[in-house]
C-alpha cells in the first residue's frame, strides 16, 4: 500500500496533542457559494487540503454538478482546474454554454498524473496567493505512469494516492470523480474511501414519488464536518436547484 506523507509527521513523536499548533492554512475553509455544498461540508466549505471521491450512477449528472462547482469556486476567488479525460473540450464547453457559466475556470486533458500534478504547481506558482482545486474526471482515466502506458487494478489507487499527498503538501484542494457500473458498484471502492478526507454519492431517486427522477446527494464522509447530510436536487438545462434536505444524526 502506498504510504501518505501528511503535514503532522514533521510533530514529533511524544508531543502532548495540547502543545500542537494548528498550521494557518488548515484554519482558512474555502466557501464555494454553492449553499448545498457548503452546508454538507459542515457549514464553513472546503478544509485546505481536504481531498473528497465523489462517485454516483451513470447520467447522475457527476460532470454537471462538478463545472457548476468550478464556476463558483473560481467566483470566489480560487484557481480552478478541471481536468477531463471522459469528454472532449468541445463537449464540456458546450455543457459550459447550456449552463451559461460565466467565472472561465481553467480545463485540461492529461491523463498521466506526475504531468497533472506539475501542471497543477505551474498554476499555483503564477497565482501564489489564490486557493488552488484540481477537479478530476474521471479517477479511472488516470494513469501513475508505474508501468508505462500500462495500466492494472491498482492504479486507480495509486494514482489517488499520489494526488491525495500532493494536496497535504501543498494545503491544496482535489474533488476527484469516480465512476460506477448502474448497479452502484465502483471497483476498490472501500479502498479508495478510506484514503480520502470526505467522500459524495450522486444518485437518482427511482422509487419515491414525490421525489421521483431527482438526485440525491448524499455525504458519506466527511472528517472535516458533519456526514449524513441528503440532498434532494432537481436538474434542469440550466443546472441544479435544491428541493429538500435531510440530515441524520
Amino acid at each position: 500500500m502506498v504510504r501518505l506523507r501528511t503535514q503532522l509527521e514533521e510533530v514529533p513523536l511524544g508531543t502532548n496533542i495540547l502543545n500542537i499548533e494548528v498550521p494557518a492554512q488548515l484554519q482558512n475553509k474555502i466557501m464555494t457559494g454553492l449553499t448545498y455544498w457548503d452546508d454538507s461540508l459542515g457549514g464553513q466549505g472546503f478544509t485546505p487540503s481536504a481531498v473528497t471521491l465523489f462517485v454516483g450512477t451513470p447520467g447522475a449528472g457527476k460532470t454537471t454538478m462538478m463545472l457548476e462547482l468550478a464556476n463558483a469556486l473560481t467566483k470566489r476567488g480560487a484557481m480552478v482546474l478541471f481536468n477531463t479525460a471522459e469528454e472532449s473540450l468541445y463537449q464540456l464547453k458546450m455543457t459550459v454554454d447550456r449552463l451559461r457559466l460565466q467565472k472561465g475556470f481553467i480545463a485540461g486533458q492529461e491523463t498521466d498524473v506526475p504531468k497533472l500534478l506539475e501542471n497543477c504547481d505551474k498554476l499555483r506558482l503564477a497565482a501564489p496567493n489564490k486557493p488552488f482545486f484540481l477537479i478530476v474526471d474521471s479517477l479511472q482515466t488516470l494513469n501513475d505512469g508505474k508501468y508505462g502506458e500500462n495500466t492494472n487494478s491498482k492504479t486507480a489507487e495509486r494514482s489517488l494516492a499520489m494526488i491525495t499527498e500532493w494536496c497535504k503538501q501543498n494545503y491544496t484542494n482535489a474533488i476527484v470523480i469516480g465512476q460506477v457500473t448502474k448497479g452502484g458498484q465502483m471497483a476498490g471502492a472501500n479502498v479508495l474511501k478510506h484514503m480520502v478526507d470526505a467522500m459524495f454519492t450522486l444518485d437518482i431517486e427511482k422509487k419515491e414519488q414525490d421525489f421521483l427522477g431527482c438526485r440525491i446527494l448524499q455525504t458519506e464522509k466527511n472528517r472535516f464536518g458533519g456526514a449524513g447530510h441528503i440532498y434532494f436536487l432537481t436538474l434542469r438545462e440550466n443546472g441544479f436547484q435544491e428541493v429538500s434536505r435531510v440530515t441524520i444524526g
